[in-house]
């Protein structure tokens, strides 16, 4: 959390923000400081805190997109060109605000750990309450090898063709189907929230193997997958705990959760059950799901 509903709409609250602004000037946060000195990578990884500035400061924002749970924000300085790229973790948020104080929630407003001053007076400010999220500054894409190995975006032609190949491999083969979907080089930006929900839909249990799926109920998984997504990114995504888009608005999509959170299954009625699966909680339930 937040999964790619959540991230598609923090991209589309800071985009307009970003696009032809120069960042003038970072500034971290003593938990961001003092995680770097004493060996740790607290939020900014893969680079000291003065190449991170270096990479980035002065550089004028020229692109702004989502592919599954990342943002990436392309940078040009003269004939230079660098990525920063951002995984929120489980409680990351960017805000766009003319100072720290206009954050209105107070939770978010207290753990902020990056400011990314702007020419136009405006503050991109990455908040962070568990510090699970990461920013990097990237020369390009190949410092982060992991995400070239991303699986097309769900809503994609070809993404099918690709999802079908994948769980058809040796390392999914044999795992619980909610194991592969949960994977990003199966499916890209489906997280627990929404894999629990399209499986519900689907009839499936999360334990079933990948071998044990009909090629009908694997093409079903992967429909209710994207229809889920959809449906997340329709209504602002799921603000569960502490998410909220650029603009501090909650997401509504929660209030259609049929299983995940639930006690009672919103198909049937009957007990929702819980079991841990790839290290995640989930929900199911034994009347609707087989």
């Amino acid at each position: 959390m937040p999964e790619l509903p959540e991230v598609e709409h923090v991209k589309r609250g800071i985009e307009p923000k970003l696009i032809g602004r120069t960042i003038q000037h970072i500034k971290f946060s003593d938990k961001v400081k003092i995680g770097k000195d004493t060996g740790k990578e607290t939020i900014v990884k893969g680079t000291s805190l003065e190449e991170f500035k270096t990479r980035i400061e002065n550089y004028t924002i020229t692109n702004v997109y989502r592919r599954s749970k990342y943002i990436f924000i392309e940078l040009e300085k003269g004939q230079n060109h660098h990525i920063m790229m951002c995984h929120f973790g489980m409680t990351g948020a960017f805000f766009t605000v003319p100072q720290l104080e206009d954050i209105t929630i107070p939770n978010h407003k207290k753990h902020w750990h990056v400011i990314f001053e702007l020419d136009n007076g405006i503050k991109l400010i990455y908040t962070d309450i568990r510090r699970f999220g990461e920013i990097r500054a990237l020369k390009d894409l190949t410092e982060y090898p992991s995400v070239l190995k991303i699986a097309p975006e769900p809503f994609f032609e070809e993404a099918f063709h690709h999802y079908k190949e994948q769980i058809k491999a040796k390392k999914f083969i044999n795992k619980p189907i909610k194991v592969a979907i949960l994977d990003h080089t199966v499916i890209s930006g489906c997280g627990n929230i929404y894999a629990c929900e399209a499986l519900l839909r689907a009839g499936i249990l999360p334990s079933r193997s990948v071998k044990e799926l009909s090629e009908e109920e694997q093409e079903k998984v992967f429909r209710e997958v994207v229809e889920v997504l959809q449906e997340g990114i329709d209504n602002g995504g799921s603000s569960i705990s502490d998410y909220y888009n650029a603009d501090g608005e909650k997401g509504t999509m929660q209030e259609r959760h049929l299983v995940y959170g639930k006690n009672i299954c919103g198909q049937c009625g009957g007990t929702i059950e819980q079991e841990i699966i790839a290290t995640r909680n989930t929900h199911y339930c034994p009347n609707c799901q087989k």
